[in-house]
């Protein structure tokens, strides 16, 4: 028989959850959240999931909310537990992604008199949410006094995370007994209410904009000869891609996209750093645009950002349904919609103009590639030639999870096959829960997921393995060049006399790691072994894979620089 906590206020926010479509519920154990636990494990509206560090629980939450795309809620209980959440809120809060932060509190009579697990909880994720819930305690139970009040507080918690998509918080304080329970739930439709709430999918759902004020815009477009479009990281989207490939018909439109934007048109630029890298002074200036349509997440190239920045188009449009960052320090104007709706707006006002803009940029791509290809055929075992061989070797249609640093700047040198979707944390861009978000991710994918990461991301979040729900088609390659490669290839660090300290050096492996948590374990030092492991990595098996390559550390900034040099 189900049992249900017999706290009232945590019955309310148990219901209050229900309704407004929480399905997934991530668990990090404790006591002061044990009502909360009782109510969501028992509750058949719920799947729960128990893992012990609140930061990896965090950043797996993130993973499963990234997926589903639907608010996901991770509970702990009071003190410092809460803290460890924060990378996580401030990479859903940058990222876009719904995750619904439940904490449990003590009493506010039991805060700063010396008593143990006891912080300031209340509006602790302040400079990186959208909505903190700090919930009224419930001193007679029974007389529903404050279930009004908590219950408009968690009702706006829950529609901000969803309509908004970003973290909200919701701090719930609960008074000892806390193992008390009833064999029903509490009838709260009054302040719960009976319809669920779901999730708007339909541009149909979306207020459009007004015609008189988009035909200034296009106006404008329709006269300007060098048109640059840029995509930052983005969910894949058949219509997006449609209507990329409709832009593409216009002459005077270059299409700039990222790995993580995951958009594929043969007309496009995908591999931006490659292209820009060797560009002289007066190249920048012809690649200049007189406007620049952004929409998207957080841009990986440093280099175009800083192309951007210094030769700043006449106009910076962004298409969002929520926000506009200034990234180019030249910020015009804010559509706020969708992207989709958007163009399928403004195409009806735009037209083609005479240009040689994309041809020419177009030509140089081609250039570009065929160097690329020169140097990669005789380029020596280093981090580069790695990832031509993991990334050629990938299967159609498995999802490709990518870590932060130098992972995802890589990834960037090279093509993806257009039917694997791309994920990176690219936030707040920090190494610190690529593997839980993976883990998280992978689970609500029904295809195989592949995670590829560096050394110091890997050994930071190695509780991210640390749970029982890593299923066994779950891939991970280790790029291994011991510590911190990145730091070799940034101007600056390597010309220190303290560069350990930037990089961390160390001689560890993932072999005991992989060990520990049921892992198949290989390592490979060679492009002979790279190629005779990978024939055989992706295929079904009994236990999840780890693929650790060992590169030389010492050799791979000076391949890279030497790459760029031969473009």
């Amino acid at each position: 028989m189900s049992v249900y906590p017999k706290k009232e206020l945590a019955q309310l926010v148990l219901q209050l959850c229900e309704k407004h479509g929480i399905s997934d519920v991530v668990i990090s154990p404790g006591s002061r959240n044990a009502p909360l636990i009782i109510g969501f494990v028992n509750h058949n509206g719920f799947k729960t999931f128990e893992i012990a560090d609140e930061r990896s629980a965090a950043f797996f939450a993130l993973g499963i909310a990234q997926q589903t795309k639907k608010p996901v809620a991770v509970l702990c209980t009071s003190g410092s537990a809460l803290l460890n959440y924060y990378p996580a809120v401030a990479e859903a809060y940058y990222s876009k992604i719904p995750l619904v932060v439940i904490s449990t509190d003590r009493p506010a009579n039991m805060l700063d008199i010396g008593d143990g697990q006891t912080i300031r909880q209340a509006n602790v994720f302040s400079n990186h949410i959208l909505f903190s819930a700090n919930l009224l305690e419930i001193e007679n139970e029974g007389e529903q006094v404050r279930l009004p009040e908590n219950a408009a507080l968690v009702r706006e918690a829950l529609n901000i995370a969803r309509e908004q998509s970003g973290p909200v918080h919701i701090n719930v304080p609960l008074d000892e007994p806390l193992y008390a329970t009833v064999p029903e739930l509490y009838d709260y439709k009054e302040f719960v209410f009976q319809e669920k709430q779901e999730d708007k999918k339909s541009l149909l759902d979306e207020e459009p904009l007004e015609l008189a004020a988009l035909e200034k815009y296009a106006e404008q477009w329709n006269r300007a000869e060098k048109k640059m479009v840029l995509v930052g990281s983005n969910y894949p989207d058949a219509l997006l891609d449609t209507q990329i490939g409709h832009l593409l018909k216009d002459p005077s439109v270059l299409v700039f996209t990222e790995t993580i934007s995951n958009i594929h048109h043969s007309d496009s630029i995908g591999r931006i750093d490659q292209l820009i890298s060797p560009l002289t002074e007066k190249e920048f200036e012809d690649l200049r645009p007189d406007i620049l349509l952004t929409f998207g997440g957080m841009i990986v190239s440093k280099k175009v950002k800083q192309f951007l920045r210094d030769h700043k188009p006449a106009q910076h449009w962004h298409v969002d349904k929520h926000e506009a960052p200034d990234t180019f320090f030249c910020l015009s104007n804010h559509f706020s919609l969708s992207p989709q709706l958007f163009f399928s707006q403004f195409f009806f006002l735009t037209k083609a103009r005479k240009s040689d803009y994309q041809e020419r940029w177009l030509q140089v791509k081609r250039d570009r590639e065929k160097a690329h290809n020169l140097f990669l055929a005789g380029a020596p075992f280093s981090d580069l030639k790695a990832f031509q061989l993991i990334l050629a070797s990938l299967p159609k249609k498995v999802q490709l999870q990518l870590g932060n640093s130098s992972v995802v700047r890589y990834a960037q040198l090279f093509d993806t096959d257009p039917t694997i979707p791309v994920f990176c944390n690219r936030g707040t861009s920090g190494i610190d829960g690529s593997t839980s978000t993976a883990v998280g991710a992978a689970w609500y994918c029904r295809e195989q997921t592949v995670f590829i990461s560096g050394d110091i991301s890997f050994f930071y979040d190695s509780n991210g393995l640390w749970n029982r729900y890593i299923k066994n088609d779950f891939r991970i390659i280790l790029i291994n060049n011991g510590g911190g490669g990145i730091f070799r290839i940034l101007p600056g660090p390597k010309d220190s006399n303290v560069l350990e300290y930037f990089e961390y050096p160390h001689s560890l492996t993932a072999k005991q790691l992989a060990e520990m948590h049921g892992f198949s374990y290989c390592a490979v030092n060679s492009i002979v072994e790279i190629e005779r492991e990978l024939e055989s990595f992706y295929e079904s098996s009994d236990k999840p894979k780890l693929l650790e390559i060992l590169t030389p550390s010492s050799l791979n900034d000076e391949v890279l620089k030497e790459y760029f040099k031969k473009l």
